[in-house]
């Protein structure tokens, strides 16, 4: 796959330095998963060149388009890219067919001609009807087309996606997302979608990058990352307890003193996973010998899709806390409040493990 995207780029602002490899092949969605302040935004911002990089070399379908040692830095408009921001950022004053034509304008082609194109996408989103209306009179799901439409309207080589469901309510996100799948299967460029949401990510992307403190931490397709989390904000984000430790056969021993015993055997560095609902909670220590049965306490109850998700501290060690999926019923029937004293179990065939090896 011919990489149209290849960055390897640095960027300090004041005390954080992002540091990031990326490569996106054509035809390839990749998302860009992280934390609040790990450098998703500063990464996006840097490859649409509204800033300057401080390292490295970002090139877009092999031009390059900045390079910290020869001082190159492209401006937006000079890099063959299209642009969808969390708030669309339509210009009020526009009409949606003059938004869409914007882009073809600024790259030099003639008026008729790039309202032209400008009609043509939006028919292509679905939204012609509405090429004579002001922004403020669409709806949000409206909104998000034009954007998209003004986006790949410039014929990009690179798109560059910014939370764009973010701002839609629940209905609508649903059916924007699955209507955004079929123009990017359809495009013949490279997309990076930056999002925190992992069911978008998990829908849209081919491949995951995780950056923590602007750093990567994992990447691979969304089945894999889900499947074998690396980090405790990759667990949470896909719903996974996980846990790291040292193999010595069927147990892994936790750093602070705590073990989980496993199906299989394991040696060297490890991770452990297992789904919330996988674990069993008692109010009394159970009758039988569960491989994995730890004390603790509940540390917090929240509705969690139709049941509760409990967080259990002090499991398996006092230094760790892990999750667990329970029915309503099975809250009220066990009188669990924060507090309480509990017991934790979970089958050994349960658990998962692998190398902690990045």
């Amino acid at each position: 796959m011919v990489a149209e995207l290849s960055a390897d780029l640095g960027v300090r602002r004041g005390g954080f330095i992002l540091e990031l490899r990326l490569h996106i092949g054509a035809g390839e969605v990749v998302a860009l998963l992280g934390p609040n302040g790990s450098g998703k935004s500063t990464a996006l911002r840097a490859l649409a060149g509204l800033l300057r990089i401080t390292s490295g070399q970002i090139t877009v379908a092999g031009r390059v388009v900045a390079d910290s040692t020869s001082g190159v830095h492209r401006a937006p408009h000079e890099r063959r890219i299209g642009v969808v921001f969390q708030d669309y950022l339509l210009f009020p004053h526009l009409s949606v067919l003059d938004n869409v034509a914007f882009g073809p304008l600024v790259r030099g082609v003639d008026r008729p001609e790039a309202r032209r194109r400008a009609a043509e996408w939006l028919a292509r989103v679905g939204i012609a009807d509405l090429e004579r209306a002001k922004p403020r009179l669409v709806s949000g799901g409206q909104a998000q087309r034009v954007a998209l439409a003004r986006a790949l309207a410039t014929d990009p080589q690179l798109l560059l996606l910014d939370e764009p469901l973010a701002a839609l309510d629940a209905k609508t996100h649903l059916l924007v997302r699955t209507e955004l799948r079929r123009h990017l299967g359809d495009f013949a460029g490279a997309t990076l979608l930056v999002t925190h949401d992992p069911i978008d990510a998990a829908v849209l992307a081919d491949r995951l990058v995780v950056i923590e403190h602007g750093r990567v931490v994992q990447q691979g397709p969304p089945q894999e990352v889900a499947r074998r989390p690396r980090t405790d904000y990759v667990a949470r984000l896909v719903g996974l307890n996980l846990l790291a430790g040292r193999g010595v056969g069927h147990r892994v021993v936790l750093p602070t003193g705590g073990s989980v015993e496993l199906a299989e055997s394991a040696f060297d560095e490890v991770h452990v996973a297992f789904r919330p609902a996988a674990v069993s909670l008692f109010v009394h220590r159970p009758d039988g010998s569960p491989r994995n049965l730890w004390a603790g306490r509940i540390a917090a109850l929240e509705p969690h899709g139709e049941g509760v998700r409990a967080e259990i501290a002090g499991a398996p060690d006092r230094q760790s806390s892990i999750l667990a999926e329970i029915t309503p019923s099975a809250v009220a029937e066990l009188e669990l409040v924060p507090g309480r004293e509990v017991w934790a179990a979970v089958k050994a065939s349960d658990i998962e493990v692998y190398a902690a090896r990045f």
